[in-house]
């Protein structure tokens, strides 16, 4: 097995269980292993520190498998592996009111690369590194004995595999096909998501928790739901009670889908305001017009794609928050995220606490919001803990 060996005094983040290797922090690779191939990693000094998959094209050298040494990392490596991540979510998978979750998370599941998720019938994977790529065949054989389900296809279309050098792939990996609309339950809501072109997988699963939070407070509000793709934040409140709810999103086939699931949740249409525009546009229309709201929901995409982006991104999420804490009458709700990854909680507080001194609100901070169980990240990997959000009263 080719090895891997570490400069001096560079080994520090592996004793810290951290699962990433920089090609900085590498001396030489002893040996000519392929991209994906298992090395092993060695320490300076000579001690062995764990296993994990070589990726040659990528600043990620080494994405660690183990750090028991003398691990094998084989067909039953995945066997346990798999089984374990199934193991951890059998609360998820024994409820009818959540047929769509994540049975693997990447590095906090202890497997870096590979995303996959679950909706209904059917797995959705993302094998986004070279590791999981050169174990494509096991994992798609060892889900298939593990899972029971129709079919399973794959949605490695992320940008992060060019840096792996990695092709986009999609498409069925075993099984049958998947419909061109999967049905899906969560909570008292009912989806349709389209795994082959929605975004990430399909669905925005890890905000689960968050929409069940919105259905709780929506009661008797007037909510705006600014870039809400699909719409589910705005059928979440609708099933709580929402008076009315505006859905903004730059694209008319998301809107469209908002409609369809208004309707298959059987709310009125008048109930529901579908809106094609940027929300940075539209929500100083509002402000202009002297439109108001009880509650708004802000959910963008991703500002920060790298830390030199963090500035240009700070700058947006102050943008929109002031915005609309500038549009919510006395006590209305905020529910404010950001799933940039470089932009840490403390960062976004601060943020948003610059947004309310600019627009001379008062918000007292209900709940701070984050991932469900389902995402887990672990204490040595904090870049798993991407996705970050508060409940303000302002």
């Amino acid at each position: 097995m080719a090895q891997v060996v570490l400069k001096p005094g560079r080994d520090k983040s592996v004793r810290r269980r951290h699962p990433w290797i920089f090609s900085g922090a590498v001396a030489r690779v002893d040996g000519e292993p392929a991209a994906g191939a298992t090395v092993k990693v060695v320490a300076a000094d000579g001690r062995l520190l764990g296993r994990g998959a070589y990726s040659p094209l990528s600043q990620i050298l080494v994405r660690l498998w183990s750090l028991d040494p003398v691990e094998a990392i084989d067909d039953a490596f995945w066997q346990r592996r798999l089984a374990r991540c199934l193991a951890r979510r059998q609360d998820l998978a024994s409820r009818d009111d959540a047929t769509a979750y994540r049975l693997v998370n990447g590095e906090g599941d202890g497997l870096p690369g590979l995303v996959v998720d679950r909706y209904g019938d059917f797995l959705v994977c993302q094998l986004l590194a070279a590791g999981p790529e050169a174990w494509r065949a096991t994992i798609v054989d060892t889900l298939g004995a593990l899972v029971p389900v129709a079919g399973i296809f794959e949605r490695s279309d992320a940008g992060v595999r060019a840096k792996e050098g990695l092709a986009p792939r999609v498409g069925l990996l075993a099984g049958e096909e998947p419909p061109a609309w999967i049905p899906i339950v969560e909570g008292p809501c009912r989806f349709q998501v389209d795994v082959r072109s929605g975004h990430k997988t399909g669905f925005y699963l890890d905000q689960r928790d968050n929409r069940a939070r919105v259905t709780a407070l929506a009661a008797g509000r007037e909510v705006l739901n600014a870039f809400a793709y699909t719409g589910a934040f705005g059928i979440s409140a609708l099933a709580g009670g929402a008076t009315r709810v505006t859905n903004l999103e730059t694209s008319a086939a998301a809107l469209a889908q908002a409609a369809v699931h208004a309707r298959d949740n059987g709310f009125a249409a008048e109930r529901l305001e579908s809106l094609e525009a940027d929300v940075f546009v539209a929500l100083r229309r509002f402000r202009d017009m002297g439109r108001f709201f009880d509650c708004i929901i802000l959910d963008p995409p991703k500002f920060a794609e790298s830390a030199s982006q963090v500035p240009a991104a700070s700058r947006g999420y102050k943008d929109i928050n002031l915005l609309a804490m500038k549009l919510l009458r006395p006590d209305g709700l905020l529910v404010t995220f950001s799933c940039s990854g470089h932009v840490s909680p403390e960062i976004f507080e601060a943020i948003v606490a610059e947004a309310a001194r600019d627009a001379g609100r008062d918000p007292q901070v209900l709940a701070r919001l984050g991932q469900p169980a389902d995402h887990p990240f672990t204490l040595h990997f904090p870049e798993g803990s991407y996705l970050k959000g508060l409940i303000c009263r302002v």
